[in-house]
């Protein structure tokens, strides 16, 4: 019988930042104005990937979103039919195409990075005390140290 309860309180505890993280994601997209854009949430990641990085291949977006060269085309179809992006021959190489934002793509990105930390530090003012700040940051050092971690030597 195993009477280490860890696994137990640890799945838990995933179980319980999961669902923190979930709701907290859909109420930044609420707060932000995500919704009325009528972008879905991978959509606007490319979006925002390709206001922050571009000029851009198709490849280096897939790379950086951790996604398939397929669901970047789905999402630049749909991103170039709002006319949000556009792209053109790549100048060291011609069998490549860059990706570039529109205008109206880094305004419409910058609003709602705006409204996140808008809503973000409103709420960190009202719900964190002063002396939870410290807390409060080394929450946000777990976070970012659980976000960077490599299982890949797990030997699953």
């Amino acid at each position: 019988m195993d009477t280490n309860p860890r696994p137990r309180q640890s799945a838990a505890t995933a179980q319980r930042l999961h669902d923190a993280i979930k709701r907290l994601r859909a109420r930044l997209r609420a707060e932000s104005g995500q919704h009325a854009t009528g972008l879905t949430a991978t959509q606007l990641a490319v979006l925002a990937s390709v206001v922050r990085e571009g000029p851009v291949t198709a490849a280096r977006l897939a790379s950086l979103e951790h996604v398939s060269a397929q669901a970047i085309a789905q999402s630049l179809a749909v991103l170039r039919a709002a006319g949000l992006v556009h792209s053109e021959p790549d100048p060291q190489d011609g069998r490549k195409k860059l990706i570039s934002a529109d205008r109206s793509a880094t305004e419409m990105v910058d609003k709602l990075l705006t409204g996140r930390a808008t809503f973000l530090t409103l709420a960190i003012d009202h719900v964190v005390a002063p002396d939870e700040r410290e807390d409060m940051e080394k929450a946000i050092e777990l976070l970012e140290r659980l976000a960077d971690v490599d299982l890949s030597d797990r030997g699953i």
